[in-house]
């Protein structure tokens, strides 16, 4: 009798193998903001197909007493092992604004973790405050339990990833893209978790992060704009500029559509309730680093088009200038640079002594440290005239838009034993000084 036991043990592994795991159990939990005010997109993950719920109620309340019912999309990656998964998304509207929710998703056939959110303030006098950074990966995330930290401490109302995730998504047949996910999700389950593609987002024609990200609007989250406080926010492709396999007429589509929307937003009786117009896009037009990157070279794709094109594609530098956007916000460089007010390779400042007060060109803001496998870059050792501030310091970004005539903006280092924190006041439309203490090395910026 043992050595049959003994026998039937040994084929216990076999058995096992052979009978396909039920897949069922939520993971990856994001949030993203649809755009409209009171609602919120909830989106996660499963291996196999089931109902698409989120359970929800006011923190305080009645647990889940409320319910919202979306779908399931199934995305199968294009690497060796064609392995599925299904994306499920649901949109909860008529949130209170400033109201803080209780939820978990899934189906009956297993739930998340329970989570909490505050919907956005949909007023424009709203204040709300970003992390913002790119260039963030699976492997030596070194900002990540930081940022983990500072979102379940309630530091945060949105975060802003430009571009770059998890180094790669695609790999090992989209595994490191689910592992990324969840380690994200003790951030991106609690704030909306705003994205742009980067390059590391290209194989099988962005395929990963086009069905993995749920932004609003109908581009699979390529472009997009959305409202927030006194802000519109704009948020592109660099990448159609040099992805041209995946089709030319997306550069041109993008641009008209950023066009259209740039004009909307200069309406004087939207311009005079949204005051700020934040872009936000992977690969930077200016850039100080030691590389032979498309920034560092006078004639970027980004900045200025290309001519090797039929038509010629249109660059972004005169759209942004012509249409008087404040800050643009960048990353793909592993480093922290920020620019005077920069229009046509020149500088720009409001004044000698206060540059950023009344800047007569946008502002720039590189934020690619955030950590990730390729480490950090280095810098040329004499930048150009345009180059503010640099830092090769693994770190990212804080931003609060604190009213139609203040945006403030930090940055963290997260090698500096102490924590230092880089202050500046960042855009002033009336000048007034914070944080003085720190001002040989960030200034004030008015408009």
């Amino acid at each position: 009798m043992l050595s049959a036991a003994c026998l039937l043990l040994g084929f216990a592994p076999l058995l096992v193998q052979g009978v396909p795991p039920i897949w069922t159990q939520p993971e990856q939990v994001h949030l993203s903001y649809a755009g409209v005010p009171g609602s919120m997109v909830v989106t996660w993950t499963t291996f196999n197909k089931t109902k698409s719920t989120v359970e929800y109620g006011l923190l305080g309340g009645r647990m889940f007493e409320q319910t919202a019912e979306g779908s399931a999309a199934l995305f199968v990656d294009s690497g060796k092992e064609k392995r599925k998964m299904f994306i499920h998304r649901v949109t909860i509207t008529g949130l209170k604004p400033a109201a803080t929710y209780v939820y978990h998703c899934g189906s009956d056939e297993g739930w998340s973790d329970v989570f909490s959110f505050t919907a956005l303030n949909d007023s424009s006098s709203f204040s709300p405050r970003f992390a913002l950074y790119g260039d963030l990966g699976n492997e030596n995330p070194q900002s990540l339990a930081r940022l983990q930290k500072d979102t379940q401490i309630g530091m945060y109302d949105v975060i802003l990833h430009i571009g770059d995730f998890a180094y790669d998504m695609h790999e090992d047949n989209a595994r490191i893209g689910d592992e990324f996910m969840r380690q994200i999700q003790s951030i991106a389950a609690y704030v909306p978790y705003m994205t742009c593609p980067g390059n590391h987002e290209s194989a099988y024609n962005f395929s990963n992060y086009r069905n993995r990200f749920s932004m609003p609007g109908q581009t699979e989250s390529l472009w997009y704009s959305w409202d927030l406080g006194s802000a519109h926010i704009i948020s592109i492709s660099t990448e159609v500029y040099f992805y041209l396999e995946f089709g030319l007429e997306l550069l041109f589509k993008q641009y008209e559509w950023l066009k259209k929307d740039l004009e909307e937003a200069n309406r004087p009786e939207n311009r005079a309730v949204r005051p700020w117009i934040i872009t936000m896009g992977h690969r930077p037009m200016y850039c100080s680093d030691d590389d032979q990157d498309d920034c560092t070279k006078f004639h970027s794709f980004v900045r200025l088009g290309r001519n090797d094109t039929k038509p010629p594609a249109p660059g972004l530098e005169d759209l942004f200038y012509r249409y008087g956007v404040d800050l643009e916000l960048w990353a793909h460089e592993h480093t922290y640079e920020r620019l005077w007010p920069v229009y046509g390779d020149k500088v720009y400042n409001g004044s000698e002594d206060q540059p950023y007060v009344n800047p007569k060109a946008p502002v720039h803001i590189i934020t690619g440290s955030a950590g990730c496998r390729e480490r950090t870059d280095r810098f040329q050792p004499n930048p150009k005239a345009w180059s503010a501030f640099r830092s090769t310091d693994y770190g990212y970004s804080r931003m609060q838009i604190l009213n139609s005539t203040h945006i403030y903006l930090e940055q963290v280092s997260d090698d500096q034993v102490s924590r230092l924190e880089v202050k500046c006041t960042f855009i002033v439309k009336v000048f007034t000084r914070i944080n003085g203490r720190t001002a040989s090395l960030c200034s004030s910026m008015a408009k």
